[in-house]
């Protein structure tokens, strides 16, 4: 008989996210599922071009280190793993879990890889003429800029894995909240059409997918808000039952807190308008949502709902946008403040004689008006060091070189006593979006093993 509750754990909450709170959930949380979200607008796209340079890569860099840590717990307590890791690249990132599973000698391992969020060339094909969503151009306008074009997938396309005996499902683009919504519909067996269900386990999705955000991490500010034991911070967990009813906690020997506070941040977090949450699987509906504080750590939520899914799915498009120059250099004692301005006027007044006047830029003294620029306290008090940043953005590598160069000259060329001097030249992957009819993404889940691809 099936347990009526399901147990969710949070593994990450972006790609650069620390391991061990995921390792001590693995352990001591007795959870049905672990779940890594890891993926930015962007990230796909930087992985793209990673991809291309090798196509042996190109998924999260973490990714064997994060199995690496936990297949051992989540093998011996039987916790099934879901991420999208794969990035842009799943199915390489498939066989590479293999390759530490049969490193730690788990011969019996199984991996099932989706596939279907690469739409980059069905866009090419047939939709060229489609606008770009918060913009006045069209598709084809980007159209040579562009890196990658990845779908928005939902739950559904997860459950065909999940049907499967694999011990991890490893996608790429899938929406945050559908890593978690998957394995609750299909353990509980819900139906794809009954959008109320649907929408309560979106809402434990997102409360969920940015992990120690909703412990605390990124809620912290001494004396207001305070956090205890944030140092040894842990990621959350959710104990969902089959009416989708929700509790998120922590393990209690973790630091961090979930109180209602922290978990109604995470609740708001990129919502617009509450009542439209729109997702892949449903529309969901946050705007009659109550959150009580049930015990130590512990927090229900209840009162989502949900409506008819969209009839399209969001894309994500990654372009190349030009080139970032940026150099740095420090200055101390006292005038330390005007001699970094100083500094600031001489590169820009420089890069203007060569040409570069009417690039994107910009030009801060760190700390002291790097946020905030020239608000009104900007010479409230004279600072006894500052750092000079310039960045600017233009349309070539060698152009974006040019600036670095010209900020590390400031050494023999500037005022007096700079140093710790730094440049940095990088490409720039911008992100836009559009709309794609769902009926023109097809998905395909791919089982392997350590023998290979299981047909």
């Amino acid at each position: 008989m099936m347990p009526n509750v399901l147990r969710l754990g949070a593994g990450a909450g972006y790609a650069g996210d620390r391991i061990p709170p995921a390792l001590a959930l693995a352990e001591k949380g007795q959870l049905d599922y672990l779940v890594f979200e890891c993926l930015a607008e962007r990230t796909i796209a930087l992985a793209q071009l990673e991809k291309t340079q090798n196509p042996q890569r190109g998924f999260d860099p973490l990714l064997a280190a994060r199995m690496r840590a936990v297949l051992p717990a989540c093998m011996a307590n039987g916790t099934r793993i879901i991420t999208n890791m794969g990035a842009a690249n799943p199915l390489q990132a498939g066989r590479e879990v293999l390759a530490v599973a049969k490193e730690l000698g788990f011969h019996q391992l199984k991996v099932a890889v989706v596939l279907g969020d690469d739409v980059l060339a069905i866009l090419q094909a047939a939709y060229l003429s489609e606008p770009l969503m918060d913009s006045s151009q069209l598709v084809a306008d980007i159209q040579h800029l562009l890196v990658s074009a990845n779908a928005y997938l939902g739950a559904e396309a997860l459950l065909p894995a999940l049907k499967t005996d694999a011990h991890v499902i490893i996608s790429g683009r899938v929406a945050d909240p559908a890593l978690f919504l998957a394995p609750l519909m299909h353990h509980f067996k819900w139906r794809t059409d009954d959008w109320p269900l649907l929408g309560k386990g979106v809402m434990v999705g997102h409360l969920l997918e940015c992990a120690a955000q909703i412990t605390g991490g990124y809620f912290a500010d001494p004396g207001y808000k305070d956090v205890p034991n944030l140092a040894q911070l842990g990621y959350p967990l959710a104990e969902v039952s089959a009416t989708g009813e929700v509790i998120i906690t922590k393990l209690e020997d973790a630091g961090g807190c979930v109180t209602v506070q922290t978990c109604t941040e995470q609740l708001l977090y990129e919502i617009e308008d509450p009542t439209r949450y729109l997702q892949p699987d449903v529309v969901a509906d946050f705007s009659q949502v109550q959150l009580v504080q049930v015990g130590a750590d512990r927090v229900q939520a209840v009162g989502a709902s949900g409506t008819t899914r969209p009839d399209a799915l969001k894309v994500t498009l990654g372009y190349r946008d030009g080139f970032v120059g940026e150099g740095q250099m420090s200055y101390a004692g006292p005038g330390a403040q005007a001699r970094g301005q100083l500094a600031l006027d001489l590169v820009k007044a420089r890069l203007a004689d060569a040409g570069y006047g009417h690039f994107e830029a910009r030009y801060d003294l760190i700390g002291v008006n790097a946020i905030l620029g020239h608000s009104s306290s900007f010479h409230a008090h004279e600072p006894s060091e500052v750092r000079a940043r310039i960045a600017v953005r233009v349309n070539t590598q060698a152009e974006a070189q040019h600036v670095a160069n010209e900020v590390e000259a400031l050494y023999t060329n500037g005022p007096a006593s700079g140093g710790g001097a730094s440049k940095s030249v990088r490409e720039v992957i911008a992100a836009a979006s559009m709309l794609m009819p769902r009926s023109a993404i097809q998905t395909q889940t791919i089982l392997l093993d350590v023998s290979g691809e299981i047909a």
